[in-house]
This record gives structure tokens, C-alpha cells and sequence, in this order.
């Protein structure tokens, strides 16, 4: 770590020479510039706190081994902990920093929920989850636009689809598409037997209008009721959407605003993300192959993640993380289950 660091304070003194140059704001390469000169400089500043951090834990060991009064030992025991706990959060901030900075994840999420096996008891889950993302993204100030909804009479949902929008959203989302697990005793069941249940989550990167063209002749829109409390609110017309993208046969829909020109705007915005998956992929067959492998059937053997309400446990499968901290999870703090995802795909990266 401490050498990546250094070879970032070479690279930054390299970059703030090519900033320094006359012309260096016309180059087409000068906001890419800029902003690795501004990751480079975070990384420089947290080295630096992380040096420091670590001669301090050496004095203090050094120390540590030298006193012979206990209570001065103990004092010395506790200020060593924390110490160590600061150098491993700081540790983990830069093996995030010194991940490749890619576009995608500075952009917005598109996320798919949908109720896998488990009837009933698997949409509620889906809602569950619809509403972990939501409080998460409050917590991280990002905005959740809901546009698709289908919730069934018990309250859970069948499938949502919303946009997380925010500098960052994808980045933070990304590791979270595929199958999540579920194992509890639901209210319905008398016996008290723990069922399990799965939904599937897909988050997609959104993407602008200028980055995917969309031909008005490749699209089928159809229009219908939409769904929703009756009574005086009861829909009289048509504003629901449906598009179907002839050329990949991507269908996407949205009923939630009440104006069928903004379910409209809504839908082509889940489309051009799910177009904009196409074109990271040599051919549309490779992007169905992909999909197929991370949504999955819903089946309970395809799991990225378990969360057991029993033992009020979530394990994430893919690095073998398990916390005990379930009712906090799903009230959004998912930083302990997303933060070691990240470091890991960081120290995978710096390992090839």
C-alpha cells in the first residue's frame, strides 16, 4: 500500500507539471486530466494520514512492550486498538481510491426488483429490498424516481423498477444485481416453519440521450389503464406506457406518474440503460447470455446473498462476508455489506 502510494505522489507531481502548461485547458483530454489529478491528490492526502497513522502504532508498540505498570499497559492496549481501527478504515478508503475510475459509475442506477421463488411471501421480500435501496439512498443522498410498480394485495411487490440519481449512484449499486436470498417464518405460516425465498435485483448504469440513439420507427408503444387505488383516483384514461424496441425485443413499461407523456420519458430512460448494456457487449447475444447468468431464474440455488432472519444474520456469498446486523441492513446501512465488496474487487484488480 505504502508503495502504490508513493507511486501516486510521483504520478501527481508528473500531473500537476502537464496542468501547469499553456493550452492545457483546450486539450480534449483536460477533464479526464483534472480528474485524476483530483483522485491522485485524495490519494496523496490519505497516504500521508496512513504514514503517519502507522509510525504512531509503532511508537505505540515499542512502548507497549517497554511499560511495566498495568495500568498505563491498559491505556496504552486501548489507544493501540483505536489506532489500528483508523489504519484499517483508512486502508480500506484507499484501496477504493486506487480502483480504475470508470464513467459508468458516476452515473445514475436503474435497478430492477422482481419476486423470485416464493410466491407471496418472495414479493413481500421484493418490497423489502425496494425499500433497503430506498433508505440507503437517503442515506447517501441520492434520489429514488420510482417508475414501474407491481404490488400485490398484501403489500409486496411482484416487481419495481426506480432510478437511483446521484454523482456516484452505479458505483455504489453495481455489486447488488443478482439473486438475494431469504429465510424466515412468514406471518401466514401457522406451523412456525422457516420458508425460503428468493428476489432478483438487476442495477444498470443510466445512460443519456447522447450516448444512445434511439429511432422512433424501432419503437411500439402501447397505452393502457394503469393500476392503482380506486374511488375517486380510479384512472379514467390511458396514461400507463408500454415500449417494445423492435430490433432487441426489450419491452419496458411505466404506470406511475400520472401523465402519459411523463411515463413515456420514464420508460425510454429504462430503455436506453438497458441499450446502453448492449453496446458494452461485442454482440446482443453476449448481453443475453450475461442477463440471463445475473438475473437468474429466481431459483434458491442462485444466491449472491442470504439474509436470515432467525439468527439475524446476512451472508454475502461471493466473499464469504457474514454480519449479524440484519434489522440495520435492511433499514439501508449497507456500507458493511458493500464497502468489503469493493475493496475486494480493488485488491483483485491490483493483484493482476
Amino acid at each position: 500500500m505504502v508503495s502504490r502510494v508513493e507511486e501516486a505522489e510521483v504520478e501527481l507531481r508528473r500531473l500537476e507539471e502537464e496542468l501547469s502548461q499553456p493550452g492545457v485547458v483546450s486539450r480534449p483530454d483536460f477533464a479526464d486530466l483534472s480528474r485524476r489529478y483530483a483522485r491522485l491528490r485524495e490519494i496523496v492526502a490519505r497516504g500521508g494520514d496512513l504514514r503517519r497513522l502507522l509510525s504512531s502504532i509503532a511508537e505505540e508498540e515499542e512502548l507497549l512492550r517497554e511499560e511495566t505498570d498495568d495500568a498505563l499497559r491498559e491505556d496504552l492496549r486501548r489507544e493501540l486498538e483505536r489506532d489500528r481501527a483508523k489504519a484499517e478504515a483508512l486502508s480500506q478508503e484507499l484501496l477504493r481510491l486506487f480502483l480504475p475510475d470508470s464513467p459508468s459509475d458516476r452515473k445514475n442506477a436503474i435497478v430492477e426488483i422482481r419476486g423470485g421463488a416464493g410466491g407471496e411471501e418472495a414479493a413481500l421480500f421484493a418490497a423489502e429490498l425496494f425499500r433497503m435501496y430506498s433508505r440507503y439512498a437517503e442515506r447517501k443522498g441520492f434520489t429514488v424516481r420510482v417508475m414501474d410498480t407491481h404490488p400485490t394485495p398484501l403489500g409486496g411487490m411482484k416487481q419495481v423498477v426506480f432510478a437511483v440519481e446521484g454523482e456516484g449512484a452505479y458505483g455504489r449499486l453495481r455489486y447488488e444485481s443478482g439473486v438475494h436470498r431469504v429465510q424466515r417464518v412468514p406471518e401466514t405460516e401457522a406451523s412456525g416453519r422457516i420458508h425460503t425465498s428468493t428476489a432478483t435485483v438487476v442495477v444498470l448504469p443510466e445512460a443519456e440521450e447522447v450516448e444512445v440513439e434511439i429511432r422512433p420507427d424501432d419503437l411500439k408503444m402501447d397505452t393502457y389503464r394503469a393500476s392503482g387505488p380506486g374511488g375517486q383516483h380510479m384512472q379514467k384514461n390511458e396514461t400507463a406506457v408500454r415500449i417494445t424496441h423492435l430490433p432487441t425485443g426489450i419491452v419496458v413499461s411505466c404506470q406511475d406518474e400520472r401523465s402519459q407523456h411523463r411515463n413515456r420519458e420514464l420508460a425510454l430512460r429504462v430503455l436506453r440503460a438497458k441499450l446502453w448494456e448492449i453496446q458494452d457487449h461485442e454482440r446482443a447475444a453476449e448481453l443475453r447470455e450475461t442477463r440471463r447468468k445475473q438475473i437468474g431464474t429466481g431459483d434458491r440455488s442462485e444466491k449472491i446473498r442470504t439474509y436470515n432472519f432467525p439468527q439475524a444474520r446476512v451472508t454475502d456469498h461471493r466473499i464469504g462476508l457474514t454480519v449479524y446486523r440484519l434489522a440495520e441492513i435492511l433499514d439501508g446501512d449497507l456500507d458493511p455489506l458493500i464497502e468489503p465488496i469493493l475493496a475486494a474487487e480493488v485488491a483483485e484488480t491490483l493483484a493482476d
